[in-house]
């Protein structure tokens, strides 16, 4: 682990065994936080860099997933029974699908098909006596006066808090703020289906920088230099993809996420041409352009008929 801030130490989750793709954070104190539990194929991974920082099994105290996607919560069902005094903390949006985790499987199948198993993993369940839905400014006590607030921000996912540790001024931000892997340099938008909503990413931005946080963490992966000028260029990154989207669509009434996916590509390829290969893969993996292609049309889609109005 790496301490990225005072009391704050960083896990690499191993997703898929590649290194820095998705990371948790271990808030260390009487009673210590684990922000992020990475996928279910990462729950080994993560155990045991918990017990190696000295949080055994009957140590650790909160479980805390900024929404509820697979490479961020899989592992929530495993860590619970591993840690069995860990109450877990969700978006109030997102604990029903923790209780009973069945659609979000059976969707996540249709997605990625025979990756979910290779890559991800499923999810187990987690009890409904060990879980809290968790609203906007939900506070999580770490003792010695430390608390971690929870920040409703969604546009991503209408399931989707960020995590501000009020002792260091440290903002983890899960997927809100976007991907930017280390030896990429590219901060991209996450704008998944079904949830991505434009206004609302934005607004989670600015209310971001409201806060003034001294860091801002991503899950994918680490903390960012300059946290204002980051925002601010994760609002500008979030404007231009759907930019380029909405030009595709009013050039041809036919255009698809194909279409749209193929102009993304084209109009962003250029700080990435000269990246390994494999960089790029992994970059695909966890971030791919087609994924967030059909996030940005059903967006769009979905509002036409406000515009028509």
């Amino acid at each position: 682990m790496d301490e990225i801030a005072p009391g704050i130490l960083q896990l690499d989750t191993l997703l898929g065994g590649m290194e820095a793709m998705t990371a948790g954070f271990l808030v260390v104190g009487p009673q210590p936080a684990l922000v992020e539990t990475g996928s279910q194929s990462s729950a080994a991974t993560v155990r045991d860099a918990l017990v190696e920082a000295g949080v055994g099994p009957r140590d650790l105290r909160w479980l805390i997933v900024t929404h509820i996607h697979l490479d961020h919560a899989g592992a929530v069902g495993d860590l619970a029974a591993e840690f069995p005094n860990a109450t877990v903390i969700v978006h109030e949006k997102g604990a029903r699908h923790l209780v009973d985790p069945s659609r979000l499987i059976d969707s996540a199948s249709r997605v990625y098909g025979p990756l979910l198993d290779g890559l991800y993993g499923r999810m187990l369940a987690v009890p409904q006596e060990r879980l809290v839905a968790a609203a906007d400014g939900h506070r999580v006590e770490i003792g010695g006066g430390r608390a971690l607030v929870m920040v409703d921000s969604p546009g991503h996912a209408k399931h989707h808090h960020a995590v501000l540790d009020e002792h260091t001024g440290t903002l983890m931000v899960g997927d809100a703020v976007g991907v930017k892997l280390p030896g990429v340099g590219e901060l991209r938008p996450a704008t998944p289906p079904p949830d991505f909503d434009l206004e609302q990413a934005t607004a989670s931005l600015r209310r971001f920088r409201e806060l003034k946080p001294q860091r801002v963490v991503l899950t994918h992966y680490g903390e960012v230099p300059g946290p204002d000028a980051t925002l601010a260029e994760a609002e500008d990154v979030l404007h231009r993809w759907v930019d380029v989207a909405e030009r595709t669509i009013a050039a041809a009434a036919d255009a698809g996420i194909d279409d749209v996916a193929a102009a993304l590509a084209d109009a962003f390829a250029a700080p990435r041409e000269q990246l390994p290969p494999e960089a790029l893969r992994r970059f695909e993996v966890l971030n791919g352009v087609h994924s967030n292609a059909a996030g940005i049309v059903r967006y769009l889609k979905g509002r036409q008929p406000a515009a028509a109005e």
